[in-house]
């Protein structure tokens, strides 16, 4: 990939995907359970640009939607409802009665709270709400701890013995049908073992309640694995599948899979051009015009993503130094890689972010009044804007409303 090429025409902070790539990571999940009925649910959450989801709804895949816009996305995306599910642990009674309304699979039921508003509402608009429950089967994923989920001391889903419950009580409504079960113990697992006990756990809980009388038609296994940002074993996606299948051994059940990360993270790329640097007593700073609001990863969960330095003409000298790089963001916070070894830098250079396909643009912000980067897609070799650069003038657009009547108060006291 031309990334020089690619930062002089389309600028830089530039957010690069590569849709071939996009495809055939799908596509390889669709293999791996292609002995058993199953069905792709990406997870939006990810990245959710529209022309990810369009090649995603081509390829026959479905959505795991974490809130009403993104649901909205995946209609508009062209996924068909049916493959849509809606999960999430507030979800507000307006959009619980859009998600009715848009006839998708199911609705994740987070809580016994939850669970009596959806049939409230279902009852009140006269619809039968399909759902599914998560159930917290309380093993470690060994992750990060701000993106486990599968703890008892996590915020998500239910006990196994208040699920048993929420199930029969679903069971005897006559707004409810409780179609699907659900598990999801966290993200970026890169271990197999914790996976395959929560599989094993609740297979076990789902023969219980199909012995009570339950139609549990979706075994729906949560996110997807995770990828190698730096040095870490990833889970090798055929054994991660066969452990599954193994689980669910005897029950007649679809397997739902909500990937997201080891679907879009090492297909995308953030490209940074070096405005400056600065030399500490103790540290040398290169400061890029990317910055946190572009890539909130490393500050967040100090997370990894490898630079590659790109120098505008071929240093002689290509002696390694170790420095931060860091973003003009008023914050020390402000860094996307620290103590990392580049060569002779000079102002201009480009510096290239490697996995930043997953949670990279999704979780950009306007912070510091930063207008968001371009997206671009390598499609078929050539590259398209799947999203143009923010405009600074943009983000004031919804404020000046509020500006005008603030100024009409202010002059009316004189």
């Amino acid at each position: 990939m031309d990334f020089k090429t690619l930062a002089k025409q389309y600028g830089t902070p530039l957010y690069v995907y590569d849709f071939e790539k996009i495809k055939n990571n799908f596509l390889a999940y669709k293999n791996a359970f292609h002995a058993r009925k199953s069905l792709i649910c990406y997870a939006l959450k990810a990245n959710s640009n529209l022309s990810i989801l369009a090649q995603i709804a081509a390829l026959e895949g479905g959505a795991d939607c974490v809130s009403i816009g993104e649901v909205r996305r995946a209609l508009k995306a062209g996924i068909k409802p049916y493959k849509i599910i809606f999960s999430g642990v507030g979800k507000r009674d307006d959009e619980i009665k859009e998600a009715l309304d848009s006839e998708i699979l199911f609705l994740n039921v987070e809580s016994s709270d939850e669970l009596l508003r959806i049939e409230a509402i279902a009852k009140e608009n006269n619809k039968n709400a399909r759902i599914s429950i998560r159930v917290n089967p309380d093993i470690d994923p060994k992750t990060h701890p701000y993106i486990s989920t599968g703890l008892s001391e996590n915020k998500f889903g239910v006990e196994i013995e208040e699920a048993k419950k929420l199930y029969l009580y679903a069971h005897k409504s006559d707004f409810l049908s409780p179609i699907s079960i659900h598990f999801h113990i966290g993200s970026q697992l890169t271990e197999l073992e914790p996976i395959l006990q929560s599989a094993q756990k609740i297979a076990s809980f789902t023969k219980s309640l199909i012995a009570l009388g339950l139609d549990i038609k979706f075994f729906d296994v949560g996110g997807g694995i995770g990828i190698c940002y730096k040095d870490e074993n990833t889970i090798d996606l055929y054994d991660y599948a066969q452990g599954i299948l193994a689980a669910i051994k005897g029950l007649d059940v679809t397997i739902i899979c909500e990937p997201g990360r080891s679907v879009v993270g090492e297909c995308g790329y953030l490209i940074t051009k070096v405005i400056s640097q600065k030399q500490h007593k103790n540290k040398h700073f290169v400061i890029i015009d990317g910055a946190m609001n572009d890539l909130l990863r490393p500050s967040l969960y100090d997370a990894y993503h490898h630079p590659n330095h790109l120098p505008q003409k071929e240093n002689k000298a290509n002696n390694l130094k170790p420095v931060d790089i860091v973003g003009p963001i008023c914050e020390s916070g402000d860094f996307l890689a620290k103590n990392v070894l580049l060569g002779e830098i000079e102002n201009g250079d480009l510096i290239v972010f490697e996995n930043a396909g997953a949670y990279g643009y999704s979780m950009s912000s306007n912070y510091n009044t930063r207008a968001r980067a371009c997206e671009i897609g390598i499609i078929e070799n050539n590259a398209y804007i799947i999203k143009p650069r923010e405009e600074i003038d943009q983000l004031f657009e919804n404020e000046l409303q509020g500006l005008a009547i603030l100024e009409d108060i202010l002059n009316s006291r004189g």
